[in-house]
């Protein structure tokens, strides 16, 4: 037992000075006990823990490595920087992978993250032969994110193919399953094989380009428990693709084949039509926008005011990893609109949460934390009785947020603090970051050093 007693926090949807929050022996919120020990937290703004629910743990390597053009590469887009991530995806040992997924997921930790929805689609070995364990590289990922303490919900992709009438691409051996059956059986069989309470599966057929109509319907069919994620509308290519296999929009088919539901997320849909928004409100399905890969990319911008008005769900995730810091997230995802709008304050909406008056702190702040648990299909994104105690601190008096008004100060932390402001992450009531320090920092980096020389 515990009781946190921090100079703000942002518990059951209101911002409340110097609360009492009790932490259970399981990890869990509970009322305070008299007799538990004191934990102060000065200085602090306590809010839930974000959630990551688009990560690809092994992009980390591309880091700097992407950014430049020269002699054979004078134009440069998604399309010839996923040449050169396929290039690292058939490099890395599952020692390696391992090495890098652990750095990766330490540095959301220390960027207030305590879960992560892992889009996990290198399977195999480098020619493609499986391991004889099919699971491996899944096991290797889930591996690190428990080392470093993160809560972490692994999507099992499925691939199929490089695309309709694409000639197969030796560079994705790595990802491919046989057939949808197979794919299917590989889910479950690593579902059964997960025994942590902090780590759970779902399902993420990749894209309409990697997976066809009839893997669609019978993944549908199969009515397996847990997230679908899936990689939506994020190019103009895949849209030209799309209509010409299936003459529909890649919206409109998931529409036609029953993809689309309250458990489903589009990541990105950036590139959608007025009736695709309407698909995804009238379905309850999400979209999880990743704007700093959006924008290191070149993708475009993900209209989170028409989905909203829509009435879609906008969680977020860092993606490619070309920085990870998910309060930076938020403040893109409302700066991209403000560029795109001419106008300010574009996702403030008139209620959020059944609040009279509403700010923009909160609006984006679900995003990162209520949508992302919601997107996961896990019981975080909340500080309310019986919930886990998942949550991060930022100090009030750094730089980036001293002198920050009470009643501005959620505003101000999520759309003006940075994350070195972020000083203690709990996942389950147990601090992985305190100070702004993880324990395995130092480690964690030597090893990926190691990896990253073998890359050069």
């Amino acid at each position: 037992m515990l009781r946190l007693v921090p100079d703000f926090a942002f518990v059951a949807g209101s911002l409340v000075e110097q609360p009492v929050i009790g932490v259970d022996d399981a990890g869990r919120i509970c009322a305070p006990v008299e007799s538990a020990p004191l934990r102060r937290l000065a200085g602090r703004l306590l809010l839930p823990g974000f959630v990551n629910a688009h990560s690809h743990a092994f992009q980390r390597v591309l880091r700097g490595r992407t950014e430049l053009r020269g002699e054979g590469n004078e134009s440069d887009d998604f399309w010839s920087w996923r040449e050169r991530m396929y290039q690292a995806a058939t490099a890395l040992s599952p020692e390696q992978l391992y090495a890098v997924s652990r750095q990766t997921f330490l540095e959301m930790a220390l960027a207030g993250v305590t879960t992560v929805g892992e889009f996990h689609y290198v399977q195999h070995q480098a020619d493609g032969t499986p391991y004889d364990d099919v699971s491996l590289l899944a096991k290797t990922v889930i591996q690190a994110a428990r080392d470093v303490g993160l809560r972490i919900v692994l999507l099992r992709v499925g691939y199929a193919r490089a695309g309709h009438q694409v000639a197969p691409n030796p560079r994705q051996r790595r990802f491919i399953d046989p057939d949808v059956e197979v794919f299917l059986s590989r889910v479950e069989a690593l579902r059964r094989s997960v025994a942590d309470p902090l780590v759970s599966v779902g399902l993420a057929p990749h894209s309409v380009r990697a997976v066809p109509k009839e893997w669609l319907r019978r993944i549908v069919e199969a009515r397996l428990p847990g997230p679908l994620h899936m990689h939506v509308a994020e190019q103009p290519a895949e849209l030209r693709a799309s209509l010409a296999e299936t003459g529909r929009r890649p919206i409109e088919l998931l529409a036609d084949v029953g993809v689309l539901g309250p458990n489903f997320t589009g990541v990105h849909a950036i590139h959608l039509e007025a009736n695709e928004v309407a698909l995804l409100g009238q379905s309850r399905s999400m979209v999880c926008a990743c704007p700093t890969t959006e924008r290191n990319l070149g993708d475009g911008i993900v209209r989170a005011d028409e989905l909203m008005t829509a009435g879609v769900e906008f969680s977020l995730g860092s993606d490619s990893h070309a920085h990870i810091d998910l309060l930076d997230e938020a403040k893109q995802l409302e700066g991209h609109l403000r560029l795109l709008r001419l106008s300010r304050a574009v996702l403030f909406p008139k209620q959020v949460d059944g609040a009279r008056e509403s700010e923009l702190g909160r609006v984006l702040l679900r995003s990162l934390t209520v949508a992302g648990a919601r997107s996961l299909g896990v019981d975080t994104g909340a500080l309310t009785v019986g919930q886990p105690a998942d949550f991060v601190t930022l100090d009030v008096n750094h730089h980036t947020m001293v002198g920050a008004p009470k009643e501005a100060l959620l505003t101000a932390a999520v759309l003006g603090a940075s994350s070195a402001a972020i000083r203690d992450v709990a996942v389950q009531g147990r601090f992985i970051v305190e100070e702004g320090r993880h324990a395995l920092s130092e480690q964690s980096a030597a090893a990926y050093s190691k990896v990253v020389d073998t890359l050069r």
